[in-house]
Formats: C-alpha cells, structure tokens, sequence
C-alpha cells in the first residue's frame, strides 16, 4: 500500500492500537420527487397499544475489507422527518449561528453507519449485505410514582381523587445556553436524514448537515456511494421538508462527500458553527446526533475519549479504503449515525462521525453481528473535513497529500516500513517523489512523523491525511538499527484512482 492510497483498499493491519473499525448502512426507503414536503406522523393517543411489528431475520454480512464499519450496517427503515427532532422550529436567532460559525456566503462553500443495503422491493432472492435490524417499537408504561419526588395535593372536597404533582425546575425549563436540550434544538433544523437508492434498488439511510447557505450538505462517501453514479438521493429536513440532492464532490480516502440540495430555493438553510477539531481536548463534552437504524433526530451525549485515533475503513463495496486521524467519542452511535455532526458544548461541529468499533464476532470487527454501539465511535475531525469539502466544491475532486512511497501495511508496532517494491513491481519509492527527494529507501522504518509515534502503514496514511501538499514534517525512521530524521515536502495526487 502507497502512501498515496492508490489501488485497492488494503486490510489495516492488527496491532496493538485498536482494530480498525468502520462505516454502517441503513436499509434504504423509497426515493422521494424533487420537493415533496411531509407532514410528521400525527401522535398516537397517549391510550392507543403501541405494538411492534415482527422483527426481520438477521443477515450474513459481506466482508468489510479493511475494517468494520465498511460492512453495512442495516435498520428500521425510519420515516424521514419523524422522531425525536420532528417537531423542532426551524426559526433560529441570528446571534447564535454567526458567533464565529457557519461558512462564507460567497458561494464558494468556504469554510453516522453507514447504509445496509436491502433488497429492493420485489427483487426476491437479493440477500443484503448486512444484519436487517427488527423494527423498534416503543412500549410505553404506565407505573406508580415513588414518595418525595412531588407534591401530594389531597383535595377533600366530594372527590375521592387524589394527585401527584411534581414542581417544574425553572432552570432547567428555560433551556440555558449549553445545554443539550438548547443545543439540540438550534442544530436539529440544520440536520438532514439522507436517503440514498443505487440504480440496483439497493441503498440505505444515513445523515448530513448544512455547510452553507447555497444548499451544500456535508456527509460521509458511504453514505451515498450507493446512490453517487446512477442512483437517487434525497435529504429529509426535521419539519418534514425533503428535498431531492445530487453529489457535487466525494472522496474515498477522506470518507467525506458533498451534496446539493435541488430546487430549493425557498429552503431556510442555516448552516451549522464549525468548531476547532484540533482545540478538542479529552474529556470535553460532545453531542452527536444522526438518524440511527431510520431514527431521525436521535440525540446522544458522550466526551471526546481520545484524539489522533488511527481508523481504517472500507464501504464495503470494494472501493478504496478510507484512513482517518480521528476523535473517538463515547456517546451512542449506531448504523445511520454515519455523516451526522459530533458537536461541542457550545454547539459548535467538531466532528462527522463515520464509524463504530463493534463487539461482533468473525474478525473482531463485528462485521458478523452488526452490534450496535459499545461506546467506541469515531468521527473525522472537522477541520480536515472542512479542507476536504472546499475543495470538492471547488473542483469535484479531492486532492490527496503523498509522500510517494509505498508501505507494508500489515506490520505493526515497530513502525512502517517502505516496502520492497511498489505496486506492479513498481519501485516502492518513487524516482523525483518526496520520497526519494528526502533519501528515504526500501526498508526504512518510519516511527515518527513530527511528534506522532508511527505504529503502521495505516497509522502513517492517517496522519499524513492530516496535511495539505506542501506542507512540511518531519519524519524519524531507522536504517540498520539507527536513527536518523529528515525533512519532506508532502506531494499531491488528485482523485481516488
């Protein structure tokens, strides 16, 4: 495996840091015109039994080639528009939202689970590629109120009624700046369930967010790689308002992918504050909120549980891996979570979430069971997606930098090392490369790229991914047991071939 990720996606290798998890899919629902606005479902009456409907049989996954969260992931096919965020006001303070956030509006684009696919509708015999999730239902339960949570207002009269009364907490009631629930309510409208139907029926359901007043949507690639070529993509507002969309730019490597929204122009886009991804600091609070298993609007809390985690993933499709340095968060995230926003305490992205660590069987990586969260979950840091995204919509191509050499990606610990030869019997290290240029040479062991410990071939690629072409760093590796460093200027490749 190169540097520059070229070819086919490489498995991570197993090592001391954890395996690298990966994307999930959701079942796909019916593609919807180009402006379809919907009503939420009315509520049922508070009486009314609320039953579930029979649960689907689990699936065999697909492989997941270099890591767990490529295996799709699979759902409840939810109602877009419905759940938890349904019924949020679109209307937003002004003040809120340019507090140091959103992107410039000169129409550059300035600046969680990915998708199981399932069969399509009367396509018998096309087995999906991951677990169908059995449907949710919602039993609600009825039960007696122990002592000394409220008031008990025994009114004497002719009644033989007695009630509990429990005192309303006016803080908590005013939704102070910070908190979630004042969080949830400003970033809901800007969140959008993804709905994505290849030209094969098959697709899934995934999440994204506002980038810009232009109608730009930012989410993961496998999310909508189904759907990128031939298919059809819609995106789902929480006021029911669904709009059709089309991909401007996607990039394999990064995981990351933009949308546009079509004919909406009447759309109240208010784009979400960017954070500062490399500001986080562990421990910090973090809200994510996705459309998990078809659940729109789901809101979860957790903190950030670790930086720089090297992830290594696949879409399951047999695309190119993708390579991230990513934020790991314990808050819930399950299939459908993938392309939603990882925000801080003042409501600001930090994150795209993209992927989960699963405590399945087969590999480790829970491909077999597409279990659900276990409090692993890793989300792209916001400011390498944010230079991805600009220059998709600058360009509809990402730009990848490289340092020209090819690694061995299943060692791990020691470093990585450049491998003997390159792809094809190609040299490992590329003649004029950067590379070659700084005097690296087949079996050097990289251990360091600037202050980063280097453990693998992945862990490299992640941390290099970090950076633009042209950036400088300085990498430590050794050659016959010494050490020396050297100085490279980071190259660039253009697209994911």
């Amino acid at each position: 495996m190169s540097t520059e990720n070229e070819g086919a996606a490489v498995p991570p290798a197993a090592g001391p840091h954890p395996a690298p998890p990966a994307p999930q899919h959701e079942p796909a629902v019916p593609p919807a015109p180009e402006f379809e606005p919907t009503a939420g479902a009315a509520p049922a009456p508070q009486d009314a039994p609320i039953s579930a409907p029979p649960a689907q049989p689990p699936a065999t996954s697909a492989s997941g080639g270099a890591g767990e969260g490529a295996g799709p992931g699979s759902g409840t096919p939810g109602a877009p528009g419905s759940g938890p965020g349904g019924d949020t006001s679109a209307g937003q303070t002004a003040s809120w939202w340019t507090a140091g956030g959103g992107q410039p509006q000169d129409g550059s684009g300035g600046g969680p689970w990915g998708t199981a696919p399932v069969p399509p509708s009367g396509a018998p015999g096309r087995k999906p590629r991951g677990l169908i999730a059995a449907a949710l239902a919602a039993v609600l339960v009825a039960g007696g109120i122990g002592g000394g949570i409220g008031y008990l207002a025994a009114d004497h009269d002719d009644s033989d009624t007695s009630t509990v009364s429990a005192f309303g907490n006016p803080k908590s009631e005013s939704r102070a700046p910070g908190s979630v629930s004042n969080i949830a309510g400003k970033t809901l409208p800007s969140v959008v369930t993804i709905e994505a139907q290849g030209s094969d029926g098959e697709g899934g359901t995934g999440t994204g967010f506002v980038y810009d007043k232009q109608g730009h949507i930012l989410t993961n690639n496998h999310v909508v790689a189904s759907a990128a070529e031939r298919g059809k993509l819609t995106a789902t507002f929480s006021n029911g308002k669904r709009y059709a969309a089309q991909v401007v730019g996607r990039a394999e490597g990064y995981d990351v992918a933009v949308l546009k929204l079509k004919n909406a122009p009447g759309a109240k886009l208010n784009p979400l504050p960017l954070g500062n991804s490399d500001k986080v600091a562990v421990g910090d609070a973090t809200v994510a909120i996705g459309a998990p298993f078809g659940l729109s609007g789901t809101v979860t809390t957790g903190i950030v549980s670790a930086k720089n985690r090297p992830v290594a993933s696949s879409d399951g499709g047999g695309g190119n891996a993708s390579y991230m340095s990513a934020l790991q968060t314990d808050a819930s995230i399950n299939p459908g979570n993938s392309g939603g926003p990882l925000l801080n305490a003042d409501g600001g992205v930090i994150g795209i979430n993209s992927a989960i660590q699963s405590a399945g069987s087969g590999n480790g990586l829970g491909e077999s069971q597409q279990s659900g969260s276990i409090g692993l979950g890793f989300a792209i840091p916001i400011n390498q997606a944010k230079n991805v995204a600009q220059q998709l919509i600058k360009t509809g191509q990402p730009v990848y930098p490289v340092i020209e050499a090819t690694v061995n990606m299943k060692d791990t610990g020691a470093g990585a090392t450049i491998a003997s030869n390159g792809a094809g019997g190609s040299p490992a290290v590329v003649p004029g490369g950067p590379a070659d240029k700084a005097g690296l040479k087949s079996g050097d062991v990289i251990t360091k790229l600037d202050d980063t410990v280097i453990d693998s071939g992945p862990t490299l690629i992640s941390e290099i991914w970090t950076h633009k072409p042209g950036d400088k760093v300085t990498l430590t590796y050794k050659r016959d047991g010494k050490q020396s460093t050297v100085d490279v200027t980071l190259g660039k490749r253009k697209g994911d071939s």
